[in-house]
């Protein structure tokens, strides 16, 4: 386990949908410039999790939480913290691509633009479509539709439009499920090198991408973290009897 300390931190978090204690008592670091896998069965807590870790939460009505999540040593649910900028800095790219029905462009631009971050919008707008390898594609016809795009370049624009915003960690939440293969395949590379600038959480379904993509992974069932390390122990030499049997497909 590394011995930096995280850049995120749960400590002792519980998740509740009013009564329904979705999330129990998880600690779970998640250190930088690493990228964490989130896997475990359909319903236990995964995207719960995650979205809590920059407060998307807050848009659900009736959801609450006990526990502690910090960032950069700070908790991230205290009064004084706005959590606007915190979504600044913790980033999220969604399940589904969403581009907004706007030019390429202005699907970058947008989000630097009303948060007023200044700078050469430009020049903004040509680094993040750079660093999601999206440039080479789309450097032709940025005044184009995004809804244009195909599907997997739709879900490289989302990341341009989180890396625009210049976040230290970066949320996905599922970001392959809607692709094919190739288009996977393309994320996957793409996630490998954005890691060298960036923190990464990504829940999964797909153990196969959990393993190759993540240096980190945390095994989640009924709301409990069952067990976490860095993946090829959590892969090749589980320590806990039910993530071995999630991880070689005995699961039941």
């Amino acid at each position: 386990m590394s011995d930096q300390t995280p850049i995120l931190n749960a400590k002792d978090l519980s998740i509740f949908y009013g009564d329904n204690e979705a999330v129990k008592s998880i600690s779970l670091p998640i250190f930088e410039k690493k990228i964490t896998a989130i896997i475990g069965p359909s319903g236990c807590g995964k995207s719960t999790f995650l979205r809590s870790l920059n407060r998307m939460n807050d848009f659900i009505d009736g959801v609450s939480h006990h526990g502690e999540i910090l960032y950069r040593d700070q908790d991230l649910y205290a009064d004084s913290v706005d959590p606007v900028e915190a979504r600044l800095r913790i980033g999220m790219v969604f399940q589904k691509a969403n581009p907004f029905p706007k030019s390429i462009y202005r699907n970058i631009a947008w989000g630097p633009n009303i948060n007023q971050l200044g700078g050469n919008l430009d020049l903004r707008v040509e680094n993040a479509l750079k660093q999601a390898a999206l440039w080479d594609e789309v450097a032709d016809r940025l005044d184009d539709s995004a809804l244009n795009l195909s599907g997997g370049q739709q879900q490289r624009l989302c990341i341009a439009r989180a890396l625009a915003m210049e976040p230290e960690v970066i949320l996905m939440d599922e970001p392959c499920s809607a692709l094919d293969p190739i288009s996977t395949l393309a994320i996957e590379d793409l996630i490998e090198e954005l890691k060298a600038k960036y923190t990464i959480v990504i829940v999964t379904h797909n153990m196969q991408q959990a393993a190759r993509v993540s240096d980190y992974t945390a095994f989640m069932e009924n709301g409990v973290l069952v067990e976490f390390g860095e993946t090829d122990q959590v892969f090749t030499r589980p320590k806990e009897k039910r993530t071995e049997e999630y991880v070689t497909g005995r699961f039941g």
